[in-house]
């Protein structure tokens, strides 16, 4: 059996898994992304046009990075507490597509909530979006990372330590996090560490595919993005493979 059959194999066993809580996690990614939208409108009351675009492309953004960084570690530290995880590695597949197939599933969970996102935003600020031709794969290359950061956070913390860093990530991402408001509003010290968290490339990414003829991606928060992806897989495989 070819690799790519092996990954397809577990990615549909991986959903079939968690079929009774997908339509749930759905609902809940769903339900983020139309409150981040109103919430942040009636916060702000009638925003400027740039205002209304930052709004509208952050919450897409937002709720990919939620679903990764939030809801991923927290299913998977429920599962190494229950000891379904630790059965799942006993598994006769190599630890890097059993990781790879669980990171395509939360990918595909957070995008609905992306679309919806979209939608709402262009409706609720009534701003006119541009897609760039790139934008599908940057999308799916945030919510990877998202996903892979989430995943080896939960794989290398202790899980009551995992669960208690998403609930402070929720506050992070929403209120401290140039993702829905420019950089330049922080103080210098906090736009100093968001050039080298993923947080603010993820956003850049996003908005600029969302809107190219208004905003750019500068080619280091791409660096950024993909060391921070890169060292996050390496990080959970490793300890997939430390447990085995």
């Amino acid at each position: 059996m070819t690799t790519l059959s092996q990954l397809g194999l577990l990615t549909q066993w991986q959903l079939r898994r968690q079929a009774t809580m997908l339509p749930l996690l759905v609902v809940v990614q769903v339900f983020l992304a139309i409150a981040t939208i109103l919430g942040f409108g009636l916060v702000i009351g009638e925003p400027t046009p740039e205002q209304a675009l930052y709004l509208a492309t952050g919450a897409p953004t937002i709720t990919l990075v939620m679903v990764g960084l939030v809801m991923t570690p927290q299913m998977v530290s429920q599962a190494r507490t229950e000891g379904s995880l630790d059965w799942m590695r006993t598994l006769p597949v190599p630890r890097g597509l059993f990781l790879l197939s669980d990171l395509v599933v939360w990918t595909l969970i957070a995008l609905p909530g992306m679309v919806l996102g979209i939608v709402v935003g262009m409706l609720r600020f009534d701003v006119h979006l541009s897609l760039a031709a790139w934008f599908v794969p940057a999308a799916l290359l945030v919510s990877l990372t998202a996903a892979a950061v989430g995943y080896g956070m939960a794989s290398l913390l202790k899980p009551t330590l995992a669960m208690l860093m998403t609930q402070v990530l929720v506050f992070v991402i929403l209120l401290f996090t140039p993702v829905s408001f420019p950089a330049d509003r922080m103080p210098s010290w906090l736009q100093t560490a968001h050039a080298w968290l993923p947080f603010e490339p993820m956003a850049q990414l996003v908005r600029s595919g969302l809107a190219s003829d208004t905003f750019s991606v500068p080619g280091r928060s791409l660096v950024v993005l993909l060391v921070w992806s890169a060292a996050a897989v390496a990080g959970a495989t490793w300890a997939l493979r430390r447990r085995a």
